[in-house]
């Protein structure tokens, strides 16, 4: 048991740095998504969303607002997201071993389980960070007299749980959890499929080892970003709306729940609404993809001799 729980600690804090790399390089489209998602946007694209946010603001204080809590969601949500699901499917895998079977004979649906399940602890667990995450790169965008000028993240989820109360730390948790279950289950289960598939066919070099499995990784986490992107957008917009929503004095907010948000959002802006920054969050999920998870195998590979996914 003890030896499980290190080797699963061991996987989590391995995933939190390599998500921290991901992070730094990738954060600017976050923000340019959140923006685009929120009420209030005019860009006419993804395009026009970085050129305003970088003029409007500057890089540290524009396309970088809120990248100390982008840090703290990749320790709470991605050490889960990554590190429970590659203990999960090394478990499945040895559990095959000493049934006699080939270690890699896990059908695809029991891999977007295990994508899901560690998809939902994670973002349940990370729901605080991610609400900051949205505040604070969603400020700037205010009117003045609206913002509320976060000095960090610290201090965001203190104000948050003073001035809203704890549970508000929570806003939003049912689309945030949705969200990255369906997300989690398409980018972990299908990457590691076609991870397996293709290491296989001999496009790749010999079990796809051609310059060190970055081809492969990155084909493979393209195509699950882009299935796992069409199928969490809808509840991405959702969970930006209501996370970024002001409380009033009486405590009343705009939208009452998931479903309200959601039918507000097509009965107002149309259905397609609901797939605003797709290309920004596309373009965030595939590189963060590739780089967290060629990072995780590879510091994985380096530290335990065995591959994550």
């Amino acid at each position: 048991m003890t030896a499980a729980a290190g080797a699963l600690i061991l996987k989590m804090v391995i995933a939190a740095f390599s998500g921290m790399g991901a992070a730094t390089v990738c954060h600017p489209l976050d923000v340019i998504r959140v923006q685009m998602q929120t009420e209030g946007s005019t860009y006419n694209g993804f395009g026009d969303a970085a050129v305003g946010i970088y003029k409007k603001d500057g890089l540290k204080d524009g396309l970088y607002a809120g990248v100390s809590a982008a840090y703290l969601r990749q320790w709470l949500y991605g050490s889960c997201r990554i590190g429970i699901y590659a203990y999960l499917l090394e478990s499945a895998q040895n559990a095959n071993v000493q049934k006699g079977l080939d270690k890699n004979a896990i059908p695809l649906a029991s891999k977007m389980l295990m994508g899901l399940t560690s998809g939902g602890i994670g973002s349940f667990v990370g729901t605080p960070s991610e609400l900051a995450l949205v505040r604070m790169s969603n400020d700037k965008k205010l009117p003045t007299e609206q913002r509320r000028n976060y000095k960090g993240v610290g201090e965001c989820i203190a104000r948050i749980a003073k001035e809203e109360g704890v549970p508000g730390l929570f806003r939003g948790a049912p689309a945030t959890v949705l969200r990255a279950c369906l997300l989690s289950a398409c980018a972990m289960g299908i990457t590691s499929e076609l991870k397996m598939r293709l290491s296989g066919s001999g496009l790749f070099g010999p079990d796809g080892k051609i310059l060190g499995g970055v081809p492969l990784l990155f084909v493979a986490t393209l195509i699950s970003s882009f299935a796992a992107n069409i199928v969490a957008n809808p509840f991405d917009v959702v969970k930006s709306r209501m996370q970024n929503m002001a409380v009033a004095k009486d405590g009343s907010t705009q939208y009452k729940s998931m479903p309200d948000c959601f039918f507000q959002t097509v009965s107002n802006e149309g259905v397609l609404k609901l797939w605003s920054g797709f290309v920004p969050a596309f373009l965030k999920l595939a590189p963060y993809t590739v780089i967290a998870l060629t990072l995780t195998d590879k510091l994985t590979k380096a530290i335990t001799g065995k591959d994550a996914l």
